[in-house]
């Protein structure tokens, strides 16, 4: 099943810059996962179970980073996308 996924990061800090481009840099990284990213938002698509995994570590790694900040996501089902469903 394939995952679309469309995320901003707002870190809750005057530096907020650095920290958004190395997530996006992390996620680039990845040869399983098609990023693409827009002013305000990146978008990810992948297998959905890999993909899950690998947003879970990264947001994981961004918040030990720099502490505090505030993932807004939304998740659809890849699949789906067309079909009427």
């Amino acid at each position: 099943m394939k995952l679309i996924a469309e995320i901003s990061l707002y870190p809750l800090n005057q530096q907020y810059i650095t920290p958004i481009k190395r997530f996006i840099e992390r996620l680039n990284q990845y040869p399983e996962l098609t990023i693409d990213t827009g002013r305000t938002s990146t978008v990810v698509e992948g297998e959905y179970i890999s993909t899950m995994r690998i947003l879970a570590e990264e947001m994981q790694r961004s918040h030990q980073e720099i502490g505090q900040a505030s993932f807004v996501c939304k998740f659809l089902n890849g699949d789906a996308i067309g079909s009427g469903k």
